[in-house]
């Protein structure tokens, strides 16, 4: 199996609104997305200070399954017009489980 797990910043300027509509794209991608088999995702509670704003793990049975959702179409046009327009920064890792 195959974690992948991303943490996001957001821009200082994203809005309530837009960080919304990336939680909704973001759920919708296991319906069209086969190769996912765990997707969660979520915004940082503001626990303590300095933390990341956004955080997903999926996992994926195999390396080509992750690969095939690292290039969806679906997975590519969620980055690209909604994820991008917000993101500051971002850190991922895959590893094995």
């Amino acid at each position: 199996m195959i974690r992948h797990v991303v943490v996001f910043r957001w821009t200082e300027d994203a809005s309530p609104e837009s960080i919304t509509a990336v939680a909704e794209a973001l759920g919708g991608l296991p319906a069209v997305i086969p190769s996912i088999r765990r997707y969660e995702f979520g915004a940082d509670l503001g626990l303590l200070p300095g933390r990341a704003d956004f955080a997903l793990v999926a996992e994926f049975d195999t390396e080509e399954d992750y690969l095939s959702y690292a290039d969806h179409s679906d997975h590519r046009a969620v980055i690209e017009d909604v994820i991008d327009p917000i993101r500051a920064s971002t850190v991922s890792v895959q590893y094995r489980v």
